[in-house]
């Protein structure tokens, strides 16, 4: 008879029976608390502005009736639909070039006749403890070009170094077998990469590209720094500005709205506004479930 594992925890045992409990409680906690934030602003979005001014504390439903108004006055104002337009288009052209040029780093990292791979690994780790810092990178991007253009909120940010790491240790864990057979068969490194590793590789690059993708969707500071043009601004940096500077222009249709009207509508406003920036990012969420604990968890860095 086999010995049982001394870690284990029977579950039909008292100890257990609390043990289980208790994991269901910080669960629905944990849940609780992570959820709630998101719910609040989504309850003050549809609620009736005048009360949701006065209001103060927890909020378990809307305010007054239920009401739309306020996002059809974000979605009325210009400056989001500009912000929104340059985020997606930061968003699109940016993770195309993150995870291009991710995925040739680490793949030539992994070449063992690639003899400067290893010094080429520690200049890239010593990045993530030291940089040059913000006026230098400043004057860099002025004396490039790209200073107040919409390719200041991406290009200094193409390779993340963590990420790089990740996709490498998932390259090195996909079995040699197979990269030998294309080598056998006459196959180059671009067609190993192509054909061999990265149809193998969905769950890393699932999880890498979600990552870059989030990161452009939550950009705001290259557009404080680095853009003058209004018309450049990303969807988060207009944000910033409705949350903290109140800087917010509303219509209905024709009629300027009064001073009055106008308080109560950016209040409501603020809250439709994160609404409308947080929706389109999570919805890509359910899509990537599937790859996403395997693709962590496989290109985890190993000890």
């Amino acid at each position: 008879m086999s010995r049982k594992n001394k870690n284990h925890i029977d579950t039909n045992t008292p100890a257990g029976k609390v043990f289980d409990i208790f994991n269901v409680i910080l669960m629905v906690v944990l849940v609780f608390v992570t959820l709630y934030p998101l719910y609040y602003v989504i309850m003050c979005s549809v609620s009736d502005p005048k009360l949701l001014l006065a209001h103060e504390g927890p909020l378990a439903w809307w305010l007054g009736e239920f009401t739309l108004e306020g996002y059809e006055l974000a979605l009325n104002n210009p400056n989001i639909l500009v912000g929104f337009g340059n985020t997606m288009f930061n968003l699109i052209v940016g993770t195309v070039m993150n995870m291009t040029l991710s995925v040739l780093a680490a793949f030539v990292l992994t070449r063992k006749y690639f003899y400067l791979r290893n010094v080429m690994m520690k200049m890239m780790i010593f990045t993530m403890f030291f940089s040059g810092g913000l006026i230098p990178l400043f004057f860099v991007i002025k004396h490039v070009g790209i200073y107040n253009t919409r390719w200041a909120n991406f290009i200094p940010y193409l390779i993340s170094t963590y990420n790089v790491i990740i996709m490498r240790s998932f390259f090195v864990s996909l079995p040699e077998s197979l990269e030998e057979a294309a080598l056998i068969d006459g196959a180059s490194d671009s067609q190993i990469l192509w054909h061999v590793v990265l149809p193998l590789s969905k769950p890393v690059l699932a999880v890498i590209a979600l990552y870059y993708a989030v990161g452009h969707w939550n950009s705001w500071f290259p557009s404080m720094v680095f853009i003058r043009n209004t018309k450049l601004y990303t969807l988060q940096y207009v944000l910033r500005g409705i949350l903290i500077t109140n800087n917010m222009s509303v219509s209905s249709g024709d009629n300027v709205l009064s001073v009055q009207e106008i308080s109560f509508a950016s209040e409501l406003v603020k809250y439709c506004t994160i609404v409308v920036s947080t929706l389109p990012i999570m919805c890509v969420y359910p899509f990537l479930t599937k790859y996403f604990e395997k693709g962590v968890m496989i290109g985890a860095v190993k000890g």
